[in-house]
């Protein structure tokens, strides 16, 4: 084969400024790009390539250059042979002057016209990161064009190594930027369900993961997919994560793993998981404490998650378990502190209104008493004024204190104060109930202008009641239903607000039962000419009551 002379000063001058120009560059892809084109532009090949391998040796990246046809779909084909792997050296380069002809790439023969092709191995450090292909050069390549790409590809080789440093330093600070806005949301004191939901859904983002799911521990202990996101995701919600499965091995050893395809894993505990190829799961798990196991999926045939991805994920479900635990023990803090208060005003009560009314009574023992022993009526009159005085100020002192314990929030909106009702119920029910408020229609948000403005229409008695009344249905889910799930949902429009309680449980008693409470709800509605219904809309059972009032 015949070999040119070396390289000339001026081929040397535009080696290292290709070497210069490959290496300028952080960002993987272009990268690549660049070095396949100047690869290709030094040597005088028509069509240049890079093909990259993952930790198993499959072909992940396929990046060209040049003249399309036959040859470019022949050299995308053929490198998953390993005959063609096994012609290319470890190190350097290899030419051949027609590659039909040789053995080792058989297959070939559909590419018509004699090819030159120049093929070099690519190394990121120790390991072996891809191919380079060079082909349709009009004369043969050379040994020059052999060190052209040797130095190319030895360039490309610590760039691409720095690239995936910057990749993966860009990675931890998404990762920790999301860590950030978790931990700042869950501390705020939103819905468990929903730092629950905003915690998979970051993670599914930040991660580059088609599907999320989350496991958590059932009522007897058991993992359950209780939340999902993405692809295919409704396939996986309420799956169980048995004994002996991944899920279950990474929550009880707190370490996480990565699998190369479930598809093709054995054997696979979940039969839903075998749609997704690379997986990632990761401990969602506080200090001491499991909370559940966070599920990453991509697509089948898709990038595998690495070792990097792995440490980044683990890191953020504990920092987000950790914060979850936070804002859960503030949550108890929060209503410890509004039981306290009741217990305050509980013993106001007594201490005040009650002990006045018996020093009340003990004033009218005494006028019963001198009035049977005939003492003149102008001083009992004094007595009983006395006495009615200290009525009127214990009726004040009651309509006080009434006034503490019917509305504690005066100044906190109706939203908020249903979320706080909802977050003391969870002591009851054993989990958190879910909760919707609408607007005209469009979901509210905590924290956003359309909760100010349905804080407005709904405000004064109006409100009042409106917490009585998820008050009084959240007490029944939990003193009868023994529900597992229960759903609120606060409507409000231009013409009026409807509350609406379902949960899963046993239903409407068959049998007598006390009905005070649904008496009570049924009143409020009546008093502000609304309606009140309660009902077993489901098969299977379960408990609907709704309860509406148009607006003042």
């Amino acid at each position: 084969m015949p070999d040119a002379a070396p390289l000339t000063p001026d081929m040397l001058d535009q080696l290292l400024d290709a070497m210069v120009s490959v290496a300028g560059e952080v960002d993987l892809d272009t990268v690549l790009d660049r070095f396949v084109r100047v690869s290709a532009r030094l040597t005088g090949a028509r069509y240049g390539a890079i093909d990259v391998r993952d930790a198993h040796g499959r072909s992940i990246t396929f990046v060209r250059t040049g003249q399309a046809g036959a040859l470019a779909k022949a050299l995308r084909d053929g490198p998953q042979r390993p005959a063609v792997l096994g012609a290319l050296p470890a190190q350097g380069a290899h030419r051949l002057a027609d590659l039909r002809r040789h053995p080792s790439f058989d297959g070939f023969g559909r590419v018509g016209t004699p090819t030159t092709f120049l093929g070099a191995t690519l190394h990121v450090g120790t390991r072996v990161f891809g191919h380079l292909y060079l082909a349709g050069k009009p004369v043969p390549f050379t040994a020059a064009d052999e060190k052209i790409a040797e130095a190319l590809a030895a360039a490309a080789g610590a760039a691409i190594a720095n690239a995936q440093l910057f990749a993966e330093a860009d990675q931890r600070e998404t990762w920790l930027r999301a860590e950030q806005a978790i931990t700042t949301m869950l501390l705020k004191g939103v819905d468990a369900e929903d730092a629950l939901r905003l915690i998979a859904s970051t993670a599914r983002e930040v991660g580059g993961a088609e599907t999320v799911a989350l496991a958590l521990p059932g009522v007897d202990g058991e993992l359950l997919v209780e939340l999902t996101s993405g692809q295919d995701s409704h396939h996986l919600l309420g799956a169980p994560m048995p004994t002996g499965s991944r899920a279950n091995a990474v929550l009880m050893t707190g370490r996480g793993m990565t699998v190369a395809s479930l598809q093709a894993a054995t054997p696979v505990a979940v039969p839903a998981m075998r749609a997704f190829g690379p997986a990632l799961f990761a401990p969602f798990r506080a200090p001491g404490r499991g909370l559940g196991v966070l599920i990453l999926l991509r697509r089948v045939g898709g990038a595998l998650f690495d070792d990097a991805d792995l440490g980044t994920a683990v890191s953020f479900a504990e920092q987000a378990a950790l914060a979850y635990v936070l804002a859960e023990a503030r949550a108890a803090q929060d209503a410890a502190t509004l039981l306290d208060e009741r217990e305050r005003i509980a013993r106001d009560l007594h201490d005040l209104a009650i002990q006045q009314l018996f020093a009340t009574g003990l004033q009218l023992e005494t006028v019963r008493r001198r009035a049977a022993r005939g003492v003149d009526a102008t001083e009992l009159t004094g007595i009983v004024d006395d006495a009615l005085e200290s009525v009127d100020g214990s009726v004040r002192e009651i309509r006080h204190i009434v006034h503490d314990l019917r509305d504690p929030d005066g100044g906190v909106g109706v939203v908020a104060r249903l979320r706080r009702e909802i977050d003391l119920a969870r002591t009851g029910l054993g989990f958190a109930p879910t909760f919707v408020a609408t607007l005209d229609g469009s979901p509210v948000a905590e924290g956003d202008l359309d909760e100010d403005r349905l804080d407005e229409r709904v405000a004064g008695p109006l409100a009042g009641d409106v917490v009585a009344v998820l008050r009084e249905a959240l007490a029944n889910a939990a003193r009868h239903a023994e529900a597992h799930r229960v759903d609120v949902r606060l409507a409000v429009t231009s013409s009026g607000v409807v509350v609406e309680v379902d949960d899963d449980g046993h239903g409407m008693p068959t049998g007598p039962a006390r009905r005070s409470g649904s008496a009570n709800l049924a009143s409020r509605a009546r008093a502000r000419g609304g309606t009140f219904s309660l009902g077993s809309p489901h098969q299977g059972g379960g408990t609907q009551l709704v309860w509406s009032a148009p607006l003042p």
